[in-house]
């Protein structure tokens, strides 16, 4: 008889986490396992890439009031809930306040916690044998649904964020066990949760690499023409941890030290505006390209010269791994889990985190063909699909 998994998560909007998602939902086998996933919110580019063996629940209207403005979900009559996250959002501000923080991730966390005991059980006459919570916060997976064993997955740098520590550590306490992607993200969390030692397993983002390869020849990007100038590419979504506000500055001190390079952005998010007001200041409108939303980034990916990930902060970037996968080169600023993200100098390249050192380490780098084909070679030569470690999770169910 097989067993059974429910995977909740928030929607399949492009994201980095998502994809992995996806190549978790590809990656377990339909012949031992019935998988169900129930997604808060129906919504994203990525629902057409959701594997045909998966189950997809369907929507539940309560659990859609999390991501909508409040004022649309009260006209719905939805007055419990609204109440609910009306009093998380205040809550998180008086918090917040109290500590100084202005870049939380308190009132996201106090959405779900302060909704939770409204929201209706998932799948109520079913016990699973695992229950996998995919993306933070934690509530749902935790509260609403019958499940023999929980896990919960990090998929962030806890070292860079402001939580409230006390509330936060009950909803990691209520899994078995918890999925970290990488040993730095293990760390990390732990100097802030090191109670929950016990409870941590590292399980790598698992990527849909013939998918992949697959969309990375579904057309060639018109955007991106073959010419004399070198194409660099990041793709992330406009937020503080991307950096890609910087990216203006850095391009123009490429330019300045005779490269001829265009940088093309791909992404969405609160930060746009931040960039295109940055690009005018530097004077870098014919250099850096903003292409906006894109379903199938890989036809970008295989077209650029160099990928680059001018991170802040990372838990372990997928695109990173993506743009290996299709044979890049790849450069990643010095952030505090990069050393995690790939092997400095054997599959890629880890330059400083300022403007000028991250723009002096990419110049060098691009003045060295050779060192360029090397970085390629070497990772055309690995496996970054990461597909045993679905077998991680078979043990689980086993223990």
């Amino acid at each position: 008889m097989k067993k059974r998994i429910l995977i909740v998560s928030h929607s399949l909007e492009l994201g980095g986490a998502e994809r992995s998602l996806i190549g978790l939902l590809d990656a377990l086998d339909p012949a031992q396992f019935s998988v169900d996933l129930f997604l808060l919110r129906h919504e994203g580019e990525l629902m057409k890439e959701i594997s045909p063996h998966v189950n997809l629940l369907p929507a539940v209207p309560s659990y859609t009031v999390l991501a909508r403005p409040m004022k649309t979900t009260l006209l719905e009559g939805h007055f419990l809930l609204t109440a609910a996250r009306l009093f998380g959002k205040i809550s998180a501000y008086f918090y917040d306040k109290r500590h100084g923080y202005s870049d939380s991730i308190v009132s996201l966390e106090y959405s779900h916690k302060f909704t939770c005991p409204f929201m209706p059980r998932i799948q109520p006459n079913t016990v699973y044998d695992l229950a996998v919570s995919f993306l933070t916060p934690h509530y749902f997976a935790a509260n609403k649904v019958n499940a023999n064993k929980k896990i919960a997955w990090i998929h962030t740098d806890y070292s860079k964020v402001h939580v409230n520590v006390d509330s936060e550590l009950k909803m990691w306490d209520a899994y078995d066990h918890i999925a970290s992607i990488s040993t730095a993200v293990t760390e990390n969390f732990l100097s802030v949760f090191p109670s929950l030692k016990d409870k941590l397993i590292r399980i790598e983002n698992i990527l849909p690499g013939k998918l992949i390869a697959k969309q990375a020849n579904a057309f060639i990007p018109p955007e991106m023409p073959d010419s004399d100038h070198i194409r660099l590419l990041s793709i992330g979504r406009f937020c503080t941890a991307k950096n890609f506000d910087n990216i203006p500055d850095i391009c123009s001190r490429l330019v300045g030290a005779g490269l001829n390079v265009k940088w093309y952005i791909i992404g969405y998010g609160g930060d746009e505006q931040l960039i295109r007001r940055n690009i005018g200041l530097f004077g870098m409108e014919d250099r850096v390209v903003m292409l906006g939303k894109k379903a199938n980034p890989y036809p970008y990916i295989k077209a650029c010269d160099l990928y680059i990930q001018p991170s802040r902060y990372e838990g372990k970037c997928v695109t990173v791994r993506e743009a290996q996968m299709l044979g890049k080169p790849v450069v990643i600023t010095r952030y505090a889990t990069s050393s995690s993200q790939l092997e400095d100098g054997v599959d890629g390249i880890i330059v400083p985190m300022d403007n000028e050192g991250c723009a002096d380490g990419i110049a060098k780098l691009l003045r060295e063909p050779a060192e360029m084909k090397n970085l390629s070679e070497n990772c055309k030569a690995r496996d970054y699909s990461n597909q045993q470690e679905v077998e991680k999770l078979y043990k689980l169910m086993e223990g």
